[in-house]
């Protein structure tokens, strides 16, 4: 089978996407399926993403000639929706006659459809509904955003299949590192990874947790600005007086990333509305219990004694932060221990990827029984 993957971008700043689809591709390669990765903005050639092991096409140019360069594609696996490539590559498969399946990435949920909505309405109308009608198969990471794409009427069948994660390599033996987390100070560290940008919920955060104030507690907030929410946030801090417990350190990655992942105690998410929110993932891998809000859909966190998954109001997350902090270092290790095992069991990328491969076959195989009913009628 060849898979041409595409996706806006491969850069870090474009957030969970340009993680987990390039992990995909290299969790099918290793599965024995041929994989091109193309990124609109071309950053497949460049981006240090892969894990050594079975090659990668890395395609460049347009939509069409990646599509060449490949030899031609099996599946055309568009990641997202809204944007000028994306309603390319939809006419470029329908004039090919290659099946297309259409992650939506939380980009068709209620929040994100009324954020901007005068100029994705137009959008919507001239050809995004019609592109997404013609996909043989809509993916979505959790039922409650299948259920949404559903609502749509678009009449394409819905595959839920969650986004995998990379379990950490923790070396141990490292200055600091006592069974795979950080030595802990008298100061417990509350942990925001993430883009900030206002769907991420950080003002709701800076007042409930200026309602708490919780002793002996500091809150980290990490991640690249976007559309300069930035500022609003800081300046919510300042107001609340709280420049003493809240910090920020920008964009991090790699060795940095990890770093303040097993320095943090607590992992939290305050969000409105994510399609699946990998952030949560990568924290419980890392053994941290997480505070998130109901517009994720992690309510396992309570199922599995790993974390709170309260209301995305001030009060919800005000009251789950009084919860977390009033814990003690060794009852919240004990959490993330327990989201450790969870996720080491349910989300490791091989078996992730078996569920796309088996989503494609079907794709294929209910196109190829078209085809021949097409061809029997003429």
């Amino acid at each position: 089978m060849k898979v041409f993957l595409a996706v806006t971008s491969l850069l870090p700043s474009y957030g969970g996407p340009a993680l987990s689809v390039s992990r995909l591709a290299g969790a099918l390669t290793e599965l024995g399926i041929e994989v091109g990765l193309w990124a609109a903005d071309q950053s497949a050639a460049t981006t240090p993403f892969l894990r050594p092991g079975p090659s990668v096409r890395r395609l460049t140019g347009t939509e069409c000639e990646a599509l060449d360069d490949l030899g031609g594609a099996d599946i055309v696996h568009d990641n997202g929706i809204w944007l000028p490539h994306n309603h390319r590559l939809a006419s470029l498969a329908s004039r090919h006659d290659i099946p297309r399946v259409v992650s939506t990435h939380g980009m068709l949920e209620p929040w994100a459809i009324n954020h901007k909505w005068a100029k994705k309405s137009v959008a919507w109308w001239l050809y995004q509904r019609r592109d997404l009608k013609r996909a043989r198969c809509h993916h979505t990471t959790a039922e409650t955003e299948a259920r949404n794409v559903q609502r749509l009427g678009l009449g394409v069948p819905v595959r839920v299949i969650p986004i995998g994660v990379d379990l950490p390599e923790i070396d141990c033996r490292a200055e600091g590192i006592e069974d795979g987390r950080r030595r802990r100070s008298d100061r417990k560290e509350a942990l925001f990874l993430g883009r900030i940008y206002p769907v991420k919920g950080l003002p709701m955060l800076v007042e409930a947790w200026a309602r708490v104030r919780p002793q002996g507690w500091h809150l980290q907030i990490a991640g690249p600005d976007e559309a300069g929410h930035l500022i609003a946030v800081k300046n919510a801090v300042l107001a609340a007086g709280l420049s003493e417990v809240v910090s920020f350190i920008g964009p991090v990655s790699g060795a940095s990333k990890q770093s303040i992942l097993l320095d943090a105690d607590l992992f939290v998410l305050p969000t409105y509305s994510e399609s699946f929110g990998m952030a949560i993932a990568e924290a419980l891998a890392h053994g941290l219990p997480v505070l998130t809000t109901t517009g994720a859909p992690w309510p396992m966190l309570q199922k599995h004694n790993c974390g709170w998954w309260v209301d995305a109001t001030v009060d919800g997350i005000a009251e789950g932060l009084r919860q977390a902090t009033s814990l003690d270092s060794e009852t919240l290790q004990r959490m993330g221990r327990r989201g450790q095992a969870f996720v080491k069991a349910e989300y490791r990328w091989g078996r992730i990827a078996k569920q796309f491969i088996a989503m494609y076959e079907s794709v294929l195989h209910r196109a190829n029984s078209h085809r021949r009913v097409n061809r029997r009628q003429s």
